[in-house]
């Protein structure tokens, strides 16, 4: 089936789906958005995303979005319109059409798209048991990637560079070393003890969903975790990388730049952990690799 849009109460084919010239999310990336994952039609974590999309339209001042409740049933139309099994599904919500000028207009209405997309998750299955190349860059992005708005300029610049040296995805790094995270993921090691590793919440990085998510199950499974930062020295010298993401889910990092992670190959910990999200995507959807 084609990609199907839905475009501020239209429902349409994606080919056909418009936004006005002067939207403020295409000019001025005054916008957020959101990437649901869903499974037999089911969305994954769907609440946490939408606390997400209302934090981050608080953070922009933007007014008049549609409730939790009424996304829910547009996005429940959409995908059954786009007669799809598994795929994205793609929220954005922009503070609107207005003349084009850098101050918040007034009397305008929030422009809300949402998309429907194929995606097989089961190909990420061979990506687990091999493992995915990692490049690390320097983290160029504006200071509030805690905020999930489509200013992505930064993440695009970094994901073509890393395809272009043959990586999966590039792992932001500061000045000082401080590694922060992917540029569509979050960035765990783990210690030679055993403990999980990733970046605190802050400014610095976007509170990833999957991220939340692997927190609690590894907690679950009694693993030692640490919410601090860590270095590129560290990853470097780690015995194993993975990184988090609503695509990903969860993926082992066996190559870092030029030199292998660990052994080079998935470890026991990204792999244990990946079995209980897929138990855990299984519990919310019933949907099973």
């Amino acid at each position: 089936m084609p990609a199907t849009a839905y475009v501020n109460g239209r429902y349409l084919p994606l080919a056909g789906a418009r936004l006005p010239v002067e939207d403020r999310g295409t000019q001025f990336a005054d916008a957020v958005y959101e990437v649901v994952a869903m499974f037999g039609g089911r969305p994954l974590d769907w609440e946490a995303h939408c606390w997400r999309l209302r934090r981050g339209l608080a953070a922009l001042f933007i007014e008049g979005a549609p409730s939790d409740a009424a996304l829910g049933r547009i996005a429940q139309t959409l995908w059954r319109r786009s007669r799809l099994a598994d795929g994205l599904l793609y929220i954005q919500v922009s503070r609107g059409t207005a003349r084009r000028d850098h101050g918040f207009p007034e009397g305008v209405r929030p422009n809300l798209v949402m998309t429907a997309r194929p995606f097989d998750f089961r190909k990420r299955l061979a990506q687990q048991q091999g493992g995915v190349a990692v490049v690390s860059l320097p983290d160029q992005r504006w200071k509030r990637c805690d905020l999930k708005t489509t200013g992505l300029l930064g993440a695009v610049l970094a994901k073509a560079e890393a395809r272009r040296l043959g990586a999966f995805e590039a792992m932001f790094h500061l000045e000082d070393g401080t590694v922060t995270e992917g540029a569509s993921t979050n960035m765990w090691l783990v210690t030679p003890s055993g403990t999980l590793v990733t970046h605190p919440l802050s400014a610095k990085i976007l509170p990833g969903v999957m991220r939340d998510t692997v927190l609690r199950l590894a907690r679950e499974a009694q693993f030692a975790v640490a919410e601090r930062p860590f270095t590129l020295d560290e990853a470097r010298a780690a015995p194993e990388l993975f990184l988090t993401s609503t695509t990903g889910p969860l993926l082992p990092v066996t190559r870092l730049d030029d030199a292998p992670v660990g052994t080079g190959k998935p470890g026991p910990a990204a792999t244990r952990l990946a079995t209980l999200l897929w138990a855990e995507i299984a519990r919310q959807t019933g949907w099973t690799p």
